[in-house]
This record gives C-alpha cells, structure tokens and sequence, in this order.
C-alpha cells in the first residue's frame, strides 16, 4: 500500500507539469522551458517577418478594409496600383471605400452584396480610382472576415490594365477583322452576282451563237443547194455554148467573125473557169471536198496537161515544155489535176514573153511537181498574199484574161486537203516558180504504163466513128452533134434512155462511144442509159458520163462503175482526148 507521503509527491510531480505548460511552475521549471518557449517565439518572429516581407514586397496589392469605411491596412504595391506614394498615404487619402476607391458606386454595392451572400469572390474584375481620378482595371479577390468584423475584408489585388488593353485591342482586332470580312464578303456577293450576270449573258451569247450557227449552217446548206441547182441550170447553157464556139472556131470565117468568135470563147472561158472556182472554193470552205485517193501515173498526168495547155502556147505565141520522170504517188487524181492545172492556168495567163516549163522531179522519197514561168513575178513580201481569195498583186497591162483571183486559193486548199504542201519563189520582172512536194508511193514508184498510143486516123479526127450522145437539152445535143461531125464523127443523138434504144433498133449503127449526161428525165442517170445500151446490144460499149455534178457522191458512184468522168462546160480538147482514149485499144479504166 502506498503511502500517503508517496501520493503527495505524485500530485506535487503533477501540479508541477501544469505549471511548467502555463508557465506558472516554480522557478525551476520555469528555468527549464524557458529555452524551448524562447526558441518558439523565435520562430513565431521569424514566420511573421517572412510574411511582412512578402506583404511589403509582394508584385500584388494586398489590403484589409472595412467596407463601410476605408483600409485598415495595405502593402505598398496597393499604393502604386492607386498611385499614391505611400501605403499610409493611400489609407489617409481613401477613408471611404465605396465613393473614393471604386469608380462605379453600383459596382461596389454588387460586390458587398456578393461578400455579406457568399463570403468571398475570385477575380473580380472592375475599375479603382487613382490618386490623380484616372480609372485603373483590376482583378480583386475578396474574402470576408467576420472574425475581425461584421464587413471587415482581406483582398488581393492585380492590375490588369495591360491585360484589359490588350483584350480591348484583338476585341478591337477581331471587330476590324469581322467588319474586312463583311465587307469582303458583301464584295464576294456583288462579285458573285456580277459573275452570275456574265454567265447569264455568256448563255445568252452562247445560246444566240448557236442560234446563229445553226442558221449559218443552214444558209450554207442552202447555199450548196442553190449552188448545185444553180451549176446544173447554168452551165448546161454554157456548155452548149462552149460547144458551138468550139466547132466555129474550127470553121473558115471571115477575119472580123473568127476575131469575134475568139472573143465570144474568151468570154465564155471566163464565166465557165469563174464558175467552177466558185463551186470549188465553196465546196472547200465547207470541207465537203474529200479526198478520193487512188494510185496516179504523175507522168502520164502531166503529159495529158502537157497536150491540153499546148494550144494555150501556141495562141499566146510562147515557149512549153514538160519534162517528166517515172513517178506514181497514191493521191485524188481529179484534185492533184486540178492544183496542176490552175498553176498551168496562172503562169500562162501573166507570162507575155518566154515561156512556161512543167517539171517533175524526184528528191529521195519526194516528188516534186515544178511549174516555171517568165511571167511579170512577185514581190517577195506578197508571196503569200497571192493565195487568198480574189486577190491579185500583178501590175496592169499584163495582158489576157486576169480572172477573178480564185486559181491559187482552191491550189492552197486542195494542198491543205491532200496534206501537201506548196512553195512559191519569185523575182519581179523575172518569173516564178511554184514547187508542190507529195510523198511518192514506194511500193508503186516503178516507172508508170506506156503512154496511151492515139490510132492514127484519130490524130486529128475520126473518121465515121460512130458516136452515141444522150442529153436531155437539145441545144447540148445540136452543139455536141456539131463539134463531132466536124471532128469527123458519125454522131446518133438521143434525149432519153427510151430514145437511145429505140435507135439501137436491129440493123440500126452500133456505136463505138457512149457520151451521156449524168441527170436525166424522169430522175433516171446517165448511167441507167449506158446500162441499157450495153445490155440491149450485148456488148461492153465504151462510155463516159458528162456531168455539171461536181459532187463526190457522184464521182465517186460513177468510179465504181468504171465510167470516167467530163464535167461541163466541155472543153474541146478534153473531148477529144476523152474519146481518144476511150477508143485506144490499150487504154484502161
């Protein structure tokens, strides 16, 4: 048991424990916790210097104030924020938050409202007055301490100027940006309805231009047409005419007749050659000449142009040559005659002294077709103004007959056409020479078949050769029954295919020739006649078909058939050599 001494020195131990926390003890125990309670308030004055300094120095502004009066405390970044020079300063200048502080009074009362409902606030952001009035944007944090006070409140304090005038200027920025894009926008819009009214009108254009097309198209059509009818009904007249001119030329006139007759030719030259370059530039402009290509003898070509352009030398008092080389080229046959023809027509017809020369040459796998003249030549900065339409750079007084300017504007077409291609060289006073080059055909390039050989009695005319003509003009049929019997022949006439074998009646002149026009009554052809000519006789007459058609529908019918071909007007020395060859007994088709 213990003792009662031992149980006082316990309650002395333990009144001396309370003692020594309250700092009440003795003597002793207050010597023994006077070092650990020294060091404590020693870190107590520590901590509290820690916070005045970052109170004194921190970068915002930090405050306590009651809002019903002014601060009770602030740091000096507070003074600078509200331009004072001092924190005391700032608490003597503003003992009335809500009017010298606030620049909105309204904006006060919201935010004590705010603190007396919820106790605090975070980054508020609203205006402060400085020293000097000015405004100053600011973001305040507020919290309410009714430990201290029924409105005391502590605050810190951030000036957000830079951040509100940076905010103000990209709001500035984007208000700018959005007004260019407006105004862009609206730009856009007009320049879209702008865009749209030009594709309206571009359609409006369009449709109207194929409006305009079609009906181009269609007065060209029509213009074929009437052409076509037009050539028929034309030169049929003009071949009657060509044809009497011809047998009178080949009459024994008195000096004043035969010049007026060599007139009257002339004339009806000139119309007969205008015509046809009219028909062939027109058919050309419409791409409605295609090429018939078929193997060509080139030399024999230009030996039966050589024979046709002889009279021409021979009237206009000048010098002709043809020198030729074996040559075949894969070519349309009627078009490359005609190109020949038309650079043969237009040397003759400017060329008053020397002569005219026709060469093929051959240049590797080329031939060359060169037609050379004396004539009054070109200037070499017009040599190709010479292949447009009816234009003509010679001089007055060239003599003979000048043409309408359409001879080297078909060549240069038909050149195009065939895929040839044509130079001109030239010296004024001193001639010209027109080159057309075209491939030659290597598998072909052997030398051509020997010339036709004419049967001599036929040399210059025919001796009773029978010869069958259907037309159904009867003034082609006269001028036709004229010019043969001059040449000799023994000439059946006929208006139908009926007529021509009503003739061929049993007993009746078996023709040697069959010359027959193309259209006939009753829309039968020439063809259908020859036909029944042929059948009703029995026999493979030769014959040609002479036509006003120029189309290559026709032509190219009547070369399945093996018939050639002599468009009107007829010119006399292509007769006769049509003939010719028709009754040449080693000519072929």
């Amino acid at each position: 048991m213990k003792k009662r001494s031992d149980e006082q020195d316990g309650e002395r131990d333990n009144s001396y424990g309370i003692g020594d926390l309250l700092g009440l003890g003795s003597q002793s125990v207050r010597k023994n916790y006077y070092p650990a309670l020294q060091e404590r308030i020693e870190e107590l004055e520590q901590e509290r210097n820690r916070y005045k300094w970052l109170f004194e120095n921190a970068l915002h502004g930090i405050f306590q104030a009651n809002l019903r009066g002014g601060f009770l405390a602030c740091n000096p970044a507070m003074a600078r924020i509200c331009g004072y020079d001092s924190p005391e300063a700032l608490k003597n200048g503003v003992i009335r938050l809500r009017e010298q502080l606030f620049c909105s009074s309204s904006e006060f009362d919201a935010i004590r409202q705010e603190l007396l409902d919820h106790g605090s606030l975070s980054a508020r952001e609203t205006r402060f007055q400085r020293a000097d009035r000015t405004p100053v944007q600011v973001a305040v944090t507020l919290l309410r301490r009714p430990d201290l006070g029924p409105e005391v409140v502590e605050a810190f304090v951030a000036d957000i100027t830079e951040r509100v005038l940076a905010r103000q200027k990209l709001e500035q920025l984007n208000a700018t940006l959005e007004r260019r894009v407006e105004e862009r926008t609206e730009a856009l819009q007009n320049a879209n309805v702008g865009l749209r009214y030009q594709i309206e009108e571009r359609e409006k254009v369009e449709r109207e231009l194929v409006v305009a097309m079609e009906a181009a198209k269609e007065a060209n059509r029509s213009k074929d047409k009437y052409l076509a009818a037009a050539s028929h009904d034309l030169l049929q007249p003009l071949n009657a005419a060509r044809l009497m001119i011809s047998a009178l030329q080949d009459s024994s006139l008195p000096e004043q007749e035969a010049r007026m007759v060599q007139q009257v030719h002339r004339a009806l030259e000139g119309a007969e050659d205008l015509l046809a370059d009219l028909l062939d530039i027109s058919k050309l402009d419409q791409q409605a000449m295609k090429p018939d290509l078929v193997y060509t003898d080139v030399a024999a070509l230009a030996r039966s142009l050589g024979e046709e352009f002889e009279a021409v030398a021979a009237n206009a008092g000048l010098g002709f040559r043809v020198r030729t080389v074996p040559a075949v080229v894969r070519t349309d046959q009627r078009m490359l005659t005609r190109i020949v023809r038309n650079l043969l027509s237009n040397a003759f017809r400017y060329t008053r002294n020397g002569g005219v020369v026709l060469a093929l040459r051959q240049r590797g796998e080329q031939l060359r077709i060169e037609v050379w003249d004396t004539g009054v030549g070109i200037e070499a900065a017009k040599l190709r103004d010479i292949f447009t339409e009816f234009h003509q750079l010679l001089p007055q007084g060239t003599g003979g007959r000048q043409g309408v300017g359409l001879g080297l504007a078909i060549v240069e077409r038909m050149v195009r056409v065939l895929g040839y291609s044509i130079d001109v060289a030239s010296r004024p006073g001193r001639g010209s020479r027109f080159v057309l080059t075209l491939p030659l055909d290597q598998a072909t390039s052997s030398p051509g078949p020997a010339p036709r050989a004419t049967l001599p009695g036929h040399a210059k005319g025919f001796d009773g050769l029978p010869v069958l003509v259907i037309d159904n003009e009867p003034a082609v049929l006269e001028s036709m029954q004229v010019l043969l019997e001059r040449w000799g022949c023994d000439v059946i006439t006929a208006g139908s295919k009926a007529e021509a074998l009503a003739k061929m009646a049993p007993g009746a002149r078996v023709p040697a020739v069959i010359l027959a026009d193309y259209h006939l009554d009753q829309e039968l052809t020439g063809y259908d006649a020859i036909h029944a000519v042929r059948r009703h006789l029995g026999q493979d007459i030769p014959a040609a078909v002479i036509t006003a058609d120029r189309s290559d529908d026709t032509r190219r019918l009547l070369r399945a058939q093996y018939l050639p071909i002599l468009n009107k007007p007829v010119k006399p020395n292509r007769l006769r050599a049509l003939i010719t060859s028709l009754i040449t007994p080693s000519s072929t088709l």
